[in-house]
């Protein structure tokens, strides 16, 4: 198991502990249980936790500063709304699959319409399209779908 997935998995295992869906960490302290660098603990929560995947993260700074993670429990329209407005103009592949994914495990999206909509905007159907367009249909084509779902 890789360093991010060690840290993602413990930040979730907090927020799963937790009655209200947050988790507190001190950065440094929290690396050093972990046995890796502060910087490590950035990339995971701005990679992992982010508001695409129902995640907010606030910070305060300084002394007794923490980085406070919350788990965001929204109904399906209004996560589906957030999502089309994170996408903006392009999207890769692989963010069209983890955004699909956590849709399904998040019971917004059922399963055959996440493979329907994946199918739609994947590799081989955007070969026909030139380079340079191809996150941009793709992300066009993702949000028209997500919309079609409210």
């Amino acid at each position: 198991m890789r360093l991010s997935d060690i840290i993602a998995a413990e930040i979730n295992r907090m927020l799963d502990e937790s009655a209200d869906n947050t988790a507190e960490i001190q950065r440094n302290d929290f690396a050093s249980r972990l046995g890796c660098v502060p910087s490590q603990i950035n990339y995971v929560l701005s990679s992992r936790f982010i508001p695409e995947h129902g995640y907010m993260v606030e910070s305060r700074r300084g002394g007794g500063g923490y980085i406070r993670i919350t788990r965001v429990n929204l109904d399906g329209a209004t996560a589906l709304m957030h999502l089309v407005n994170a996408i903006g103009c392009e999207i890769d592949d692989a963010t069209v699959r983890v955004i699909l994914e956590n849709c399904c495990n998040g019971g917004i999206l059922s399963d055959n319409t996440v493979k329907l909509m994946y199918s739609a905007v994947s590799i081989p159907v955007m070969r026909e399209i030139p380079v340079a367009y191809r996150d941009n249909v793709r992300a066009a084509a993702l949000k028209q779908m997500l919309l079609s779902q409210i």
